[in-house]
């Protein structure tokens, strides 16, 4: 893929995004874990289901930056306020009720099947990892802050850079989710001999939850 093709579709650095994304795609976030978690607990297909949602949010999040978002939410500090403190208070929430799970399964004693993020048996994989997807602070951060800088302002069809950049995003996403999918099942024999092993990974999920949560209510533009 050379540049000069890339460029004739309005893509500008493109192998400075392609090692940015593959960089920020592999770093841990709620995206990844909750997948991970998904797989581990109910096998490859609602593993994939999450992975869906997952995609669904980062489509969403494509267009909304597509569309100006960014633009937007800077001229509208009360609006940004408003999103990144619903969107922190969301994850922390999550992250509350993992370790708040960790704490019973412990004092009850049960051996129950480990997860590195507990869900409830009658949730929607689909839309926990949409709305998770939605709110993960990494996400909504590259797609108004990185994903935009690599669009050449004066090509005539933005809308068509927005797409590639969009596509190879997620074909990166969907290969190394595809991984977690098959990994999370692999681990969840193991977690399930080990509850020790496995509240301990789930409290430690949970702490980074809230961590997530705290960056995005940190988060500037």
């Amino acid at each position: 893929m050379n540049s000069f093709m890339l460029a004739s579709f309005g893509v500008v650095d493109f192998w400075t995004y392609f090692l940015g994304t593959l960089f920020i795609v592999l770093l841990p976030g709620p995206n990844s874990l909750y997948v991970l978690s998904i797989a581990a607990q109910r096998g490859v297909r609602q593993g994939y289901l999450g992975a869906c949602g997952v995609f669904l949010g980062d489509f969403i999040l494509m267009v909304l930056s597509a569309c100006g978002a960014a633009s937007v939410l800077k001229a509208s500090p009360m609006l940004f306020m408003a999103v990144k403190y619903v969107g922190a208070a969301y994850l922390g929430w999550i992250g509350l009720q993992m370790l708040l799970g960790c704490w019973r399964r412990l004092r009850a004693g049960r051996d129950a099947v480990a997860t590195a993020v507990p869900v409830a048996r009658d949730s929607h994989p689909f839309n926990k990892a949409l709305a998770v997807s939605l709110m993960n602070p990494k996400g909504i951060l590259f797609f108004i802050s990185f994903f935009v800088q690599f669009v050449d302002p004066h090509f005539h069809s933005s809308l068509l850079s927005f797409a590639m950049l969009g596509l190879v995003c997620q074909v990166l996403s969907f290969t190394y989710l595809t991984v977690l999918i098959f990994l999370g099942t692999r681990l969840a024999a193991a977690f399930r001999r080990q509850r020790r092993l496995s509240n301990g990974l789930a409290a430690g999920v949970g702490a980074m939850f809230m961590g997530f949560g705290v960056k995005l209510a940190t988060a500037t533009l």
